[in-house]
């Protein structure tokens, strides 16, 4: 499997930049999620990874490939969109099988790979069904299965679960966390809602305005925020923050007229920070 290193990466439409000079390496058979709000370049740096938009500058490697100028059809990835792409008119099976005609490969391991995905995603029993039958979330599982069973090097996933009623959104996370952990493929998921990024992520990278802000694991970045944005951002509830006027530190202690206790910081602050609290954080009590 390949990493895929991103360096200087900038994407420009007329006067704006959706995406602003990214250096990054995605670990191969790893799981990154991209999050971030609507706008922020999380799809658009997607597309020039799979070569459906060329970068302004910059370039992209997977491997010790370089791959910037090399057509889509030639860089052994596979898709899965917002909406599910599926053959109508043929059964489930027929759809997991289509693609793997061109791999020339056996019928015994074709159906090896069909029935294995079909596992993990709870498709056995539709199987000799016609897709036109199936409801939304059925249909984007046989949409994952079958760029899964082909195997390429990298899958590319954008907002997969988006437009899905909430019952097949929360079984296919289920799935796919199943699924991620058994693949050897590096993955790339793009999502704004951060409860899928936690679920399903190795590491997040956190985009804002066409930039990385952050990028680590799901608990150090709700753990260690770098940003008001990212301690915003990750959460449900959002982190709550205090101005500086409401605080007062000395060294690594801070108190304030807020809190019924002094807390103790892992270091030494400065005096002018905001205070970043979690709502898990917060417990009320009364005093008589």
């Amino acid at each position: 499997m390949y990493d895929i290193k991103l360096q200087g990466i900038t994407k420009k439409f007329e006067a704006f930049t959706a995406v602003n000079d990214i250096n990054f390496t995605i670990a191969k058979s790893s799981v990154t999620v991209l999050l971030g709000p609507s706008g922020c370049g999380k799809t658009t740096l997607m597309r020039m990874i799979a070569g459906l938009e060329s970068p302004t500058q910059g370039r992209i490697f997977f491997g010790e490939h370089d791959v910037t100028d090399v057509p889509t059809r030639r860089r052994n990835i596979g898709m899965v969109f917002q909406y599910p792409v599926i053959y109508r008119g043929t059964s489930v099976r027929k759809n997991l099988e289509l693609p793997l005609l061109s791999e020339k490969l056996s019928k015994a391991e074709m159906d090896k790979r069909i029935d294995e995905v079909a596992e993990i995603l709870d498709l056995q029993d539709v199987l000799k069904r016609q897709v036109e039958e199936l409801d939304n979330g059925t249909r984007q599982k046989i949409a994952v299965g079958r760029e899964v069973a082909r195997q390429p090097r990298i899958i590319l996933f954008d907002e997969p679960i988006t437009n899905i009623d909430l019952t097949s959104k929360l079984e296919l996370k289920r799935s796919m966390k199943e699924l991620f952990g058994r693949l050897q493929q590096t993955i790339v998921y793009v999502t704004h809602d951060q409860t899928e990024a936690m679920t399903l992520a190795d590491q997040i990278a956190l985009m804002q305005d066409g930039v990385i802000t952050q990028c680590d694991t799901p608990k150090e970045i709700y753990d260690k925020p770098n940003s008001q944005f990212a301690g915003w951002f990750l959460g449900n509830p959002g982190m709550n923050f205090v101005s500086p006027q409401f605080i007062s530190v000395s060294g690594s202690k801070v108190t304030s007229p807020l809190f019924s206790q002094t807390i103790e910081l892992g270091g030494k602050a400065a005096s002018a920070e905001t205070f970043g609290v979690r709502a898990e954080g917060i417990s009320v009590s009364t005093t008589e």
